[in-house]
């Protein structure tokens, strides 16, 4: 998809919006303690804010991928605090954790309350900080 996108604010628009209804998503499964569902919604949240970064920056559609870092690199997104790419590396895992059934198990059980609260707290920064790099 290495065409020009003609409506570029609108296009944009769509992954924010799409990426709130996930964030409100995951807070609803966390507070239901859904705590390995609220973790694949706040990486889908995330994933989505870096498609609409990408297509701000590029004027292209977005590759297809969920891998975070890898987004983030194809969008020239620059990390301000090399924590950040070892937090963008751990919550792309829980895509493939929480999608396919041969991970999905073990990835519940390690999802706790304090696990779920940890990583629910790293990606509201990741979410706050991509927000201001718009």
């Amino acid at each position: 998809m290495d065409e020009k996108i003609q409506n570029i604010d609108f296009v944009i628009q769509h992954w924010i919006e799409s990426s709130e209804q996930n964030f409100y998503t995951m807070q609803k499964m966390y507070n239901s303690n859904e705590y390995s569902w609220a973790l694949f919604m706040g990486h889908l949240m995330l994933e989505k804010l870096i498609k609409a970064l990408y297509v701000k920056r590029l004027e292209k559609h977005p590759i297809f991928t969920h891998d975070l870092l890898r987004l983030l690199n194809k969008a020239q997104i620059d990390l301000p605090i090399e924590e950040f790419e070892e937090w963008f590396d751990q919550i792309s895992t829980f895509n493939l954790n929480a999608r396919y059934d041969d991970y999905k198990q073990s990835f519940y059980k390690s999802c706790s309350e304090d696990f779920t609260t940890y990583w629910i707290d790293k990606i509201n920064i990741l979410k706050q900080w991509l927000m201001t790099q718009f």
